[in-house]
């Protein structure tokens, strides 16, 4: 008999994506992505952080203050960081995030060939930035869902 309450692909691929989110060192927003092409194969990984080569230690994690004391001119969204892993060509692809992307991130996921977006958290709704998203993607073909009722628990070792 078939074991029963084995994860979805969608289970499953959102719960690498929020695997990957574990890397980030951003104390305020972890974010994991993970794409996977049509055969259900993990064809990229990303989560927030700096560029290679560029200390952890050495850049700001502040959310407030002065633009250049702040993370958000040297953070690499997990979005573009999964598509710059990628291991072969996006089209038609799809990719799993635990926050809905950002107006850039959607320019880049359009750009890739990327087809459909799951999400599990979108708690920037409604900001300009998120209605510049949604309107990019609608106008580009590609979907986008939330993933509901969806829970991983992760057990580490502290």
């Amino acid at each position: 008999m078939k074991r029963q309450g084995y994860l979805s692909w969608d289970e499953y691929f959102m719960g690498v994506a929020y695997l990957s989110s574990l890397r980030s060192k951003d104390d305020s927003s972890q974010v994991g992505a993970c794409i996977v092409n049509q055969k259900n194969r993990i064809v990229g990984i990303g989560y927030n952080g700096l560029p290679i080569g560029c200390s952890d230690d050495e850049f700001p994690w502040d959310r407030e203050g002065d633009y250049l004391q702040t993370k958000y001119p040297y953070v690499v969204h997990a979005e573009p960081n999964a598509i710059l892993n990628a291991t072969v060509p996006l089209e038609g692809s799809r990719i799993y995030v635990t926050l809905f992307p950002c107006n850039e991130c959607a320019k880049l996921i359009i750009q890739s060939g990327i087809r459909e977006v799951i999400y599990l958290s979108d708690k920037y709704a409604g900001s300009e930035s998120d209605q510049a998203a949604k309107r990019l993607f609608t106008a580009a073909g590609v979907s986008s869902r939330k993933l509901e009722r969806y829970s991983l628990r992760v057990i580490r070792d502290e």
